[in-house]
């Protein structure tokens, strides 16, 4: 502890601006009592059981060993979810739609008009049926890893990590508390920003923590990286994707930050005192029956009754229309040409726009535009979803990659929007929060796609 706490008070120490706030003088003074404190009242005699997490610290929150430990955590986190979550993802697929076409042939045996068990069955279930294949494997395997790590205390650890960073970007350091929140659900991460005093650091918080992949973004995530390594056999590379993706997130929420804080939101950032708990071995019991209900259940449920929803529409949209094309196809032939300037095409960025309501259904609305043939079926396996989109779509690793990026920088869900609305009180910040990231989302794109065009690739 004593350690720590000198650690902690030269790192004040130099940090220290020429003009020390009132509540910067006062975090300086409580360090410096508690170094004189522990000065007179610790007496170190080896190592014994309590000076585990000083002995820990040392290493998780050091200059030198504290960033590759939570990139290499996060990292095995991904890699975890990414090689356990394939082959119960094809077989809940299977079992699903198994069922769809049960209930089409029931729909058909009571007489349902045909139309009316379309929609039912190949717009409502199989939008539904397709989310919950693709996401329940996924979430239930890496929410739990993610739960661990947070009730073991090492969470914490990372906002210190990140603390000098965000500091050097003109942010408060509690923002790296709120961007941890975010990869739970970034509309949790915006209310977070209440703990931030400061109303100009709280809405630097606010406007940059979509860029930070949420529960209802890692399965689309995750699926198009192993896409991208398709036929190597390789998840430790798709799991690299995943984790340099959640990098580039954060360096983009940093950038971004670091611009707002020169401009429309100057200001100079002041200081923060986060009490690091003592690490613990977490209750297993306790930690997979809370990440699958209050996490894996709660987003899988919003996510599929809006894909339902969003399954409803989709296939109206796919059997309605003038001509041989129906209105889904027609939205994406006139959205095509300014898809093609950013790697895309007109399906993906239609995917995109009609999944304002919730990230987990952007690429089953875009298999959707695919197939809008009037039916959604069954992708079954990475097989068949790489099929699919590379054969049949013509989608290419520059496709993916610009894919990615977009799904990573792009404006948050409705429900994000809505509480930026409120916590800043006022509209223009949610105006401000979808029109920044997806000015970001848009030229990472087109830089991407076009760099790729000049290299040949």
């Amino acid at each position: 502890m004593h350690g720590r706490v000198k650690n902690l008070l030269e790192e004040i120490e130099r940090v220290k601006p020429a003009e020390t706030s009132v509540s910067d003088q006062i975090v300086l003074d409580i360090y410096r009592r508690a170094e004189k404190i522990a000065q007179k009242v610790i007496v170190s005699r080896g190592i014994k059981a309590g000076d585990r997490t000083e002995l820990l610290d040392n290493i998780l929150t050091s200059r030198l060993w504290g960033f590759p430990v939570m990139f290499f955590l996060l990292a095995a986190a991904f890699w975890v979810t990414l090689a356990g979550a394939n082959y119960p993802s094809q077989m809940l697929s299977e079992f699903l739609f198994w069922a769809g076409a049960r209930l089409a042939h029931l729909g058909h045996l009571a007489g349902v008009p045909e139309r009316a068990v379309s929609f039912l069955v190949d717009g409502v279930y199989n939008c539904m049926a397709w989310v919950i294949a693709v996401m329940l494997p996924p979430m239930a395997i890496f929410f739990p890893c993610f739960s661990f790590l947070e009730e073991t205390g090492y969470l914490p650890r990372i906002a210190f990590n990140l603390d000098r960073i965000f500091k050097a970007a003109g942010a408060h350091g509690k923002q790296a508390l709120t961007t941890c929140m975010g990869f739970g659900c970034n509309a949790a991460g915006v209310a977070a920003c209440r703990i931030i005093e400061s109303p100009r650091e709280r809405k630097i918080a606010m406007l940059t923590n979509c860029f930070i992949p949420c529960n209802g973004r890692f399965p689309t995530l995750i699926a198009l990286s192993s896409l991208l390594f398709y036929g190597t056999g390789s998840h430790i590379r798709a799991a690299a994707a995943v984790t340099a993706a959640v990098l580039v997130g954060i360096a983009v929420s940093l950038a971004v930050s670091w611009l707002l804080s020169r401009t429309i939101l100057k200001g100079i950032p002041s200081s923060f005192m986060v009490e690091l708990p003592p690490y613990r071995w977490p209750p297993v019991g306790r930690v997979l029956v809370r990440s699958f209900l209050d996490r894996t259940v709660f987003v899988l449920g919003r996510a599929a009754t809006v894909a339902a929803v969003a399954g409803g529409v989709i296939w109206f949209l796919a059997n309605s229309g003038t001509g041989q094309a129906g209105l889904l196809a027609q939205a994406a032939a006139h959205l095509d040409a300014p898809a093609k300037l950013l790697g895309l095409d007109g399906y993906i960025l239609l995917a995109f726009l009609l999944g304002l309501p919730a990230n987990e259904i952007v690429l089953p609305i875009a298999l959707m535009g695919y197939l809008s043939a009037s039916t959604m079926v069954e992708p079954g396996s990475l097989d068949q979803l790489h099929d699919l989109l590379f054969g049949e779509h013509g989608w290419t690793a520059v496709t993916v990659t610009c894919t990615i990026l977009f799904s990573l920088l792009h404006y948050p869900c409705s429900t994000t929007l809505w509480t930026i609305w409120r916590e800043g009180q006022g509209i223009k910040w949610a105006l401000l929060g979808a029109l920044i990231p997806f000015t970001v989302a848009c030229a990472a794109c087109f830089l991407t796609s076009h760099a790729a065009a000049f290299l040949g690739i």
